[in-house]
C-alpha cells in the first residue's frame, strides 16, 4: 500500500474507533467501509476491516452482519492477496464478489503516483 493510501486507511480506522467508543455504530460502520476500500489488497488491513465490522455487528445485534463478517474474516485471510472486487464496501448488505465503483473522494488517494 502505497504511503497516501496507507495515511487514509489508518485516518479512516481511527475515526471508525472513535465512533465505535461513541457507540455511535453508523459512524463507525461508515469509517469501516471506507477503511475496507483502501486496505481491502493488504491481509492485515483487510482483515483487521473485518473484525471491527463484526464488533460493530455484534453492538448493532445485528445476526446477518455477524455471520458476514465471519465469512469475510476467513475470506480476507484466504484471499486477499489472490483477489479482491475493486470498490466493495465490505458490509453484509453487498455481495461479497461484487466490484464496486471506487468513490470520488478515495480515486485520487488510491492511484499510483
Amino acid at each position: 500500500m502505497q504511503e497516501r493510501q496507507r495515511r487514509a486507511f489508518d485516518a479512516a480506522m481511527e475515526a471508525a474507533r472513535c465512533a465505535y467508543a461513541r457507540q455511535d455504530w453508523s459512524r463507525a460502520f461508515a469509517q469501516l467501509e471506507r477503511a475496507h476500500i483502501l486496505g481491502q489488497r493488504r491481509v492485515g488491513a483487510h482483515t483487521l476491516t473485518h473484525w471491527w465490522m463484526l464488533k460493530v455487528g455484534w453492538q448493532r445485534r445485528d445476526g446477518r452482519e455477524m455471520r458476514g463478517q465471519g465469512l469475510r474474516l476467513l475470506a480476507a485471510l484466504l484471499m486477499s492477496r489472490l483477489w479482491v472486487p475493486t470498490g466493495n464496501t465490505g458490509g453484509a448488505n453487498v455481495n461479497p464478489l461484487q466490484p464496486m465503483p471506487i468513490p470520488d473522494a478515495l480515486r485520487d488517494v488510491m492511484e499510483e503516483r
